[in-house]
Protein backbone atom coordinates (compact mmCIF):
# COMPACT_ATOMS: atom_id res chain seq x y z
CA UNK A 1 0.00 0.00 0.00
CA UNK A 2 1.36 3.22 -1.04
CA UNK A 3 1.23 6.56 0.76
CA UNK A 4 -2.08 7.77 -0.91
CA UNK A 5 -3.39 4.26 -0.81
CA UNK A 6 -3.09 4.49 3.07
CA UNK A 7 -4.22 8.29 3.19
CA UNK A 8 -7.30 7.33 1.07
CA UNK A 9 -8.07 4.49 3.54
CA UNK A 10 -7.76 7.30 6.73
CA UNK A 11 -10.02 9.65 5.12
CA UNK A 12 -12.46 6.63 4.10
CA UNK A 13 -12.16 5.22 7.52
CA UNK A 14 -12.51 8.67 9.07
CA UNK A 15 -15.71 9.49 6.77
CA UNK A 16 -17.61 6.12 7.81
CA UNK A 17 -16.59 7.15 11.60
CA UNK A 18 -18.03 10.58 11.81
CA UNK A 19 -21.01 9.25 9.79
CA UNK A 20 -21.56 6.40 12.24
CA UNK A 21 -21.73 8.80 15.24
CA UNK A 22 -24.19 11.19 13.52
CA UNK A 23 -26.07 8.33 13.99
CA UNK A 24 -26.25 7.60 17.17
CA UNK A 25 -26.73 11.30 18.29
CA UNK A 26 -30.07 12.82 18.83
CA UNK A 27 -28.54 16.37 19.13
CA UNK A 28 -29.18 18.25 15.68
CA UNK A 29 -26.01 20.84 16.42
CA UNK A 30 -24.01 17.68 16.89
CA UNK A 31 -25.50 15.31 14.14
CA UNK A 32 -24.53 18.69 11.78
CA UNK A 33 -20.38 18.65 12.66
CA UNK A 34 -20.07 15.60 12.42
CA UNK A 35 -21.96 15.40 8.85
CA UNK A 36 -19.77 17.98 8.19
CA UNK A 37 -16.30 16.45 9.40
CA UNK A 38 -17.46 13.34 7.25
CA UNK A 39 -18.55 15.21 4.02
CA UNK A 40 -14.58 17.02 4.90
CA UNK A 41 -12.90 13.58 4.89
CA UNK A 42 -14.48 12.56 0.86
CA UNK A 43 -12.98 15.92 -0.34
CA UNK A 44 -9.71 14.30 1.31
CA UNK A 45 -10.33 11.06 -0.05
CA UNK A 46 -11.03 12.62 -3.69
CA UNK A 47 -7.63 14.96 -3.89
CA UNK A 48 -5.38 11.25 -2.64
CA UNK A 49 -7.59 9.55 -4.89
CA UNK A 50 -6.18 12.26 -7.76
CA UNK A 51 -2.32 11.96 -6.33
CA UNK A 52 -2.61 8.25 -6.30
CA UNK A 53 -3.22 8.36 -10.12
CA UNK A 54 -0.84 10.67 -10.75
CA UNK A 55 -3.68 13.55 -11.74
CA UNK A 56 -3.25 17.00 -11.92
CA UNK A 57 -4.29 18.49 -8.59
CA UNK A 58 -6.88 20.64 -8.26
CA UNK A 59 -5.35 23.92 -6.32
CA UNK A 60 -8.65 24.18 -3.61
CA UNK A 61 -8.14 27.39 -0.77
CA UNK A 62 -8.58 25.67 2.66
CA UNK A 63 -12.46 25.72 4.23
CA UNK A 64 -12.66 27.85 7.48
CA UNK A 65 -14.17 25.52 9.67
CA UNK A 66 -14.84 28.02 12.48
CA UNK A 67 -17.20 30.59 10.08
CA UNK A 68 -18.98 27.14 9.09
CA UNK A 69 -19.69 25.93 13.10
CA UNK A 70 -19.70 29.19 14.66
CA UNK A 71 -23.58 29.34 13.78
CA UNK A 72 -23.91 25.51 14.40
CA UNK A 73 -22.80 25.96 18.15
CA UNK A 74 -24.52 29.28 18.53
CA UNK A 75 -27.74 27.33 17.89
CA UNK A 76 -26.48 24.67 19.95
CA UNK A 77 -26.47 26.93 22.84
CA UNK A 78 -29.80 28.21 22.22
CA UNK A 79 -31.84 25.66 21.25
CA UNK A 80 -30.70 23.13 23.20
CA UNK A 81 -30.69 24.28 27.33
CA UNK A 82 -29.70 22.05 29.27
CA UNK A 83 -28.08 19.03 26.81
CA UNK A 84 -27.09 15.60 28.32
CA UNK A 85 -24.38 13.20 26.69
CA UNK A 86 -23.05 9.96 27.44
CA UNK A 87 -19.90 8.82 28.63
CA UNK A 88 -19.70 6.56 25.71
CA UNK A 89 -20.66 9.70 23.22
CA UNK A 90 -17.75 11.63 24.95
CA UNK A 91 -15.16 8.42 24.73
CA UNK A 92 -16.30 8.12 21.07
CA UNK A 93 -15.52 11.85 19.93
CA UNK A 94 -12.14 11.85 21.85
CA UNK A 95 -11.02 8.97 19.66
CA UNK A 96 -12.17 10.86 17.04
CA UNK A 97 -10.14 13.47 18.02
CA UNK A 98 -7.20 11.44 18.40
CA UNK A 99 -7.47 9.88 15.25
CA UNK A 100 -7.50 14.10 13.55
CA UNK A 101 -4.61 14.52 15.57
CA UNK A 102 -2.56 11.27 14.20
CA UNK A 103 -3.46 12.52 10.59
CA UNK A 104 -2.49 16.22 11.59
CA UNK A 105 1.02 14.85 12.15
CA UNK A 106 1.08 12.28 9.75
CA UNK A 107 0.62 14.35 6.87
CA UNK A 108 2.65 16.86 7.94
CA UNK A 109 5.64 14.62 8.34
CA UNK A 110 4.80 13.12 4.48
CA UNK A 111 5.07 16.27 3.45
CA UNK A 112 8.14 17.09 4.71
CA UNK A 113 9.32 14.49 2.74
CA UNK A 114 7.88 15.70 -0.70
CA UNK A 115 10.27 18.10 -2.97
CA UNK A 116 8.30 21.37 -3.38
CA UNK A 117 5.43 21.25 -5.50
CA UNK A 118 1.75 20.78 -5.59
CA UNK A 119 2.33 17.62 -3.97
CA UNK A 120 3.39 18.58 -0.97
CA UNK A 121 1.30 21.75 -0.60
CA UNK A 122 -1.60 19.32 -1.05
CA UNK A 123 -0.09 17.51 2.03
CA UNK A 124 0.30 20.64 4.04
CA UNK A 125 -3.10 21.93 3.52
CA UNK A 126 -5.09 18.67 4.64
CA UNK A 127 -2.98 18.94 7.76
CA UNK A 128 -4.13 22.22 8.52
CA UNK A 129 -7.46 21.39 7.61
CA UNK A 130 -6.85 17.99 9.81
CA UNK A 131 -5.83 20.30 12.62
CA UNK A 132 -8.56 22.55 12.66
CA UNK A 133 -10.88 19.21 12.74
CA UNK A 134 -8.78 18.50 15.80
CA UNK A 135 -10.04 22.11 17.62
CA UNK A 136 -13.21 21.80 16.65
CA UNK A 137 -13.86 18.06 17.72
CA UNK A 138 -11.77 19.07 21.67
CA UNK A 139 -14.38 22.28 21.53
CA UNK A 140 -17.08 19.22 20.66
CA UNK A 141 -15.70 17.25 23.74
CA UNK A 142 -15.58 20.44 26.27
CA UNK A 143 -19.20 21.05 25.11
CA UNK A 144 -20.29 17.50 25.60
CA UNK A 145 -18.62 16.81 28.86
CA UNK A 146 -19.66 20.67 30.19
CA UNK A 147 -22.24 22.32 28.60
CA UNK A 148 -22.74 24.60 31.16
CA UNK A 149 -19.55 25.56 31.45
CA UNK A 150 -18.63 25.75 28.03
CA UNK A 151 -21.89 27.90 27.30
CA UNK A 152 -20.24 30.70 30.15
CA UNK A 153 -17.02 30.80 28.87
CA UNK A 154 -16.94 30.49 25.79
CA UNK A 155 -17.92 33.03 22.80
CA UNK A 156 -17.06 31.83 19.49
CA UNK A 157 -13.41 33.00 19.37
CA UNK A 158 -13.02 30.24 21.99
CA UNK A 159 -12.57 28.21 18.59
CA UNK A 160 -10.12 30.36 16.99
CA UNK A 161 -8.19 31.00 20.07
CA UNK A 162 -7.49 27.59 20.79
CA UNK A 163 -6.79 26.74 17.13
CA UNK A 164 -3.88 29.71 17.33
CA UNK A 165 -2.70 28.06 20.67
CA UNK A 166 -2.66 24.68 18.79
CA UNK A 167 -0.78 25.49 16.05
CA UNK A 168 2.09 25.88 18.53
CA UNK A 169 1.43 22.72 20.33
CA UNK A 170 0.69 20.23 17.69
Amino acid sequence: MNVYEYAMKVEKDGEHYYRELATKTNDAGVKSILTMLADEEVKHYALFEKMNKNQIIPTQPSVDIFKHTKNMFEKMQKENKSPSFSQDQIEFYKSALLSEENSYKFYTEKALMLEEGEQKKAFLRIAEEERAHYVLLENLVEYISAPESWVESAEFNHLSTKFVQKTALL
